[in-house]
């Protein structure tokens, strides 16, 4: 297969901008790409060829007549199947949504359409977007471009393969337990978990009114630092949304990270990282240490404590979603859906109010704690190398908790805390699978994160690197 046209959302939409291709054209580039791809990686699951290339054609026309519709005019993207578009069929991983045609269309997405991206289809997810894996057993497991016998990651399975494999130059994906930053870091791109409502979630799936997160998965920091300009902001239709003011992420990249005191947790975060990664975290501290960052030892709370309360609260929240269908339809969910939702049908209501109330005692505590001595802090996504598929489809065994546990321990107590998240590239394991960090902020502070993040992409060409697919 041929290299992708261009490496970077930014690098597209300027090539567009300037007359050096047409959106047509690379369009037709990444649906070749998509054709050609499909069948090895299952990313997608319905493209929309014909209305994609008429939106294409139509901006071609507008930019000719002096019309530049935004800062994605004519940049094909497409989404995790779990936002709601108009008139189409949103999955959310499902058989059971087979007939459901949205009557709305997300805000996410009419944000990006107003700054004049395209949107090509549905993309792969794990069921009811539970799962960390890419596995669904109703649609097929969505399979890692380095390495098609690995995981995606998941639930967000279809965003991370698709940029990872230049298909598409972004993805919108969801995080309630890593479902941003597990397909990131599996597949080796750049995926934010923005704070909690720092973005719309109107006609987004519901499945955790709690610890829902809507972000994108770009190629480079500076795509997501633009994703997320367009996207962020207060939304009258999403009543939780934040009136916090939003920056130029973009315009803020290159502040320079001299001085900037980057966390290391001494407990938690680090405990049983295998050898190969904590190596390539190392050198990662390393590389912003060579950009002035200062290197401090912080204590978080106790993270297994945190997981533990996040669970809780998800399968509550899943149960109240869900409930009703899983009575009337049981059999057409998966097993290991169905055991995560259950539990939370015999949670004392005290217990799931509990475990919200304390979210506030622990954000308090790493505040006044890690964040008191730090400005960032510096964590895996992933303790081990990207497993295989078979060593993950446990479908509903016995050790389906232990497993999925394992895979979201350092992940799912960020989502809890509603604290925002970045994961960033940074090398690979011996096994050929991309492995990556995650920086964590303060409430609303993704600027920081981003000029971070950047700072190594400046010095680092992890992010460059496209799997060569055959």
């Amino acid at each position: 297969m041929s290299e992708p046209a261009f490496r970077s959302l930014v690098e597209a939409a300027e090539a567009i901008r300037t007359g050096r291709i047409s959106s047509t054209e690379l369009t037709r580039a990444c649906l070749d790409r998509i054709e050609a791809m499909q069948g090895k990686l299952n990313c997608f699951v319905h493209v929309h060829a014909e209305q994609a290339l008429a939106a294409a054609r139509l901006a071609d026309e507008e930019l000719a007549a002096g019309k530049l519709r935004g800062p994605l005019h004519g940049v094909p993207l497409a989404h995790k199947d779990c936002y709601y578009r108009e008139g189409r069929l949103s999955t959310c991983g499902s058989p059971l949504r087979g007939q459901h045609i949205a009557d709305s269309t997300a805000t996410v997405l009419s944000r990006l359409d107003a700054a004049g991206a395209l949107d090509l289809g549905g993309l792969h997810m794990s069921e009811w977007a539970f799962g960390p894996t890419g596995h669904n057993e109703h649609f097929g497991p969505c399979r890692n471009p380095w390495n098609p016998a690995h995981i995606s990651g998941g639930s967000s399975s279809g965003s991370g393969a698709s940029v990872a494999a230049r298909l598409v130059f972004a993805a919108l994906g969801s995080d309630v337990g890593g479902s941003i930053r597990l397909p990131a870091a599996a597949c080796g791109v750049v995926g934010l978990k923005p704070t909690l409502t720092r973005v719309s979630r109107h006609g987004a799936m519901a499945m955790c009114y709690s610890l829902e997160h809507v972000g994108p998965l770009t190629p480079s920091v500076r795509d997501c630092a633009r994703i997320l300009s367009i996207v962020a902001g207060h939304d009258p239709r999403d009543a939780l949304s934040s009136r916090e003011p939003v920056p130029d992420y973009e315009g803020l990249l290159d502040a320079g990270i001299r001085g900037m005191r980057i966390g290391v947790p001494v407990n938690g975060f680090y405990d049983h990282v295998d050898d190969e990664v904590g190596a390539l975290l190392e050198r990662s501290l390393g590389v912003l240490r060579d950009q002035g960052a200062e290197i401090v030892e912080v204590r978080v709370p106790d993270l297994d404590l945190l997981a533990r309360l996040g669970k809780l609260v998800m399968a509550v929240e899943g149960a109240a979603v869900h409930g009703n269908q899983i009575r009337e339809r049981g059999d057409q969910y998966s097993d290991q859906v169905r055991k995560r939702i259950e539990p939370g049908f015999h949670i004392p209501a005290s217990r799931y109010l509990e475990s919200l109330h304390l979210r506030k005692h622990f954000l308090a505590d790493i505040m006044q704690g890690a964040f008191a001595e730090a400005d960032v802090l510096h964590a895996p996504v992933l303790s081990t190398p990207v497993p295989t598929i078979a060593e993950t489809d446990v479908k509903g065994a016995r050790n389906m908790p232990e497993v999925i546990g394992s895979i979201i321990r350092c992940t799912l107590p960020v989502s809890y805390l509603g604290l925002p998240a970045l994961s960033v590239p940074s090398g690979f394991t011996s096994n050929g699978l991309p492995s990556a960090f995650q920086l964590i902020g303060r409430p609303f502070a993704e600027a920081r994160l981003l000029a971070v993040g950047h700072a190594y992409q400046r010095a680092t060409d992890w992010h460059e690197q496209i799997p060569a697919l055959a």
